[in-house]
């Protein structure tokens, strides 16, 4: 046999079920011990249940009032710029790394990016989105 086809047949027996055994085995061992884990604290662990245990848990402060009450569009608004513009700012890390390597055509590309944010931003501000005199 020439050294092609003894690395093939090599490479075939490496890749073989028998060298997933022992992860299989410890992944089931692993399985296993949680399993008894939680079993046993279910188990052995307290079980008295009183009114202070079983009322829902507010941060310490007294709860009152339906939960399902209507909130202002304005919390979820702000939640949702914040993540619209902290993924932007991420952009800009690879750009920072490799900033030498890219050249102008990468430099003016990240002046088209931040054009498009400050539109984006400029579009928000027009509309109101940031103000919360309501």
């Amino acid at each position: 046999m020439d050294w092609l086809t003894v690395s093939i047949l090599d490479a075939s027996a490496s890749s073989s079920a028998d060298n997933y055994f022992p992860i299989g085995i410890q992944l089931i061992f692993a399985a296993g011990f949680v399993a008894t884990m939680i079993g046993l604290s279910a188990l052995v662990g307290p079980k008295r249940k009183t009114a202070d245990k079983l009322e829902n848990f507010a941060s310490g402060i007294e709860s009152h009032g339906d939960a399902r009450q209507p909130m202002a569009i304005k919390y979820f608004l702000v939640a949702i710029l914040f993540v619209l513009f902290d993924v932007e700012v991420i952009f800009f890390y690879p750009y920072a790394v490799n900033f030498k390597e890219l050249g102008w055509n990468g430099f003016f590309a990240v002046l088209m990016f931040v054009a498009f944010f400050l539109v984006g931003f400029t579009y928000i501000i027009k509309k109101g989105a940031l103000k919360w005199e309501d």
